[in-house]
């Protein structure tokens, strides 16, 4: 998709997330959205796109690292659930408990045991989370063989983009069909009417975003208020400051843009 009608697109919806923000600090509402997906699939291109015009008041990106020696003995939900959203707040999770089902199954940091226990369990923990009345919406980014390696060999050409970059990133490409078997297994038990999977194909990054930003707008009955006319009052000025702000200046000249 061209840049500029992506970027046209993109400012519409935008708008309406605004709107949506608005209903949500009104009524006070609670909204999880969890992105999942390989690596390299877009997550935090797709949340970075939700969220560029909000408040990270409202709009709060959860992006847990690996657990610690403690979290490891706690309640395996415990450090999600500690995130969850109070009212009027909107939490994006950029990966979320799916890790069980997805890296951890998958690169051995769980047993076979803990995964079916997982499964067995997660409808029912969504089930409570709905029924609390906080908004559950679940999207899988899906990509191609082809496109994930393109976009991780790009990451490792570019000096800027290492940071990107894990062992686990490299080791989830090569482990493509177990992984794929364990993203299937996950999605048809995980499944429900209360929470169910939506996939967006983010082959197309532009695209993509585009797609699962309006369905994300469909998913909620947010309502928009009329917007009152806001006026610009004049500054009260009485005089100019004494201090000489040159004093506490940055350099103007920097040698390695020469």
């Amino acid at each position: 998709m061209k840049k500029g009608s992506y970027e046209k697109q993109l400012r519409l919806l935008q708008l309406e997330l605004v709107a949506l923000q608005e209903w949500v600090k009104r009524t006070g509402e609670r909204i999880v959205i969890v992105f999942e997906g390989r690596d390299a699939a877009g997550k935090g291109g797709m949340i970075r796109a939700i969220t560029e015009r909000v408040s990270p008041r409202v709009f709060r990106t959860v992006a847990l690292p690996a657990p610690s020696d403690k979290e490891r003995t706690q309640l395996y939900a415990q450090r999600y659930i500690e995130c969850f959203p109070s009212a009027g707040e909107v939490v994006l999770f950029d990966r979320s408990w799916y890790n069980r089902a997805g890296v951890e199954s998958v690169m051995g940091f769980c047993s076979p045991q803990e995964v079916d226990m997982f499964l067995a369990n997660t409808p029912l923990f969504e089930k409570h989370i709905v029924a609390s009345g906080i908004r559950l919406i679940k999207y899988w980014l899906d990509i191609s063989v082809e496109t994930q390696r393109e976009r991780l060999q790009a990451r490792i050409n570019d000096p800027i983009k290492h940071w990107k970059l894990s062992s686990v990133d490299l080791e989830s490409h090569k482990r493509w069909q177990a992984y794929t078997n364990a993203r299937d297994r996950m999605l048809q038990a995980t499944h429900t009417d209360e929470a169910p999977w939506y996939v967006v194909d983010s082959n197309d990054k532009r695209l993509a975003r585009l797609n699962c930003i309006h369905h994300l707008l469909e998913q909620i009955p947010y309502q928009k208020r009329a917007e009152s006319s806001i006026e610009l009052p004049d500054a009260e000025v009485s005089g100019e400051s004494e201090l000489d702000l040159s004093d506490y200046a940055i350099p103007t000249h920097y040698p390695f843009l020469d």
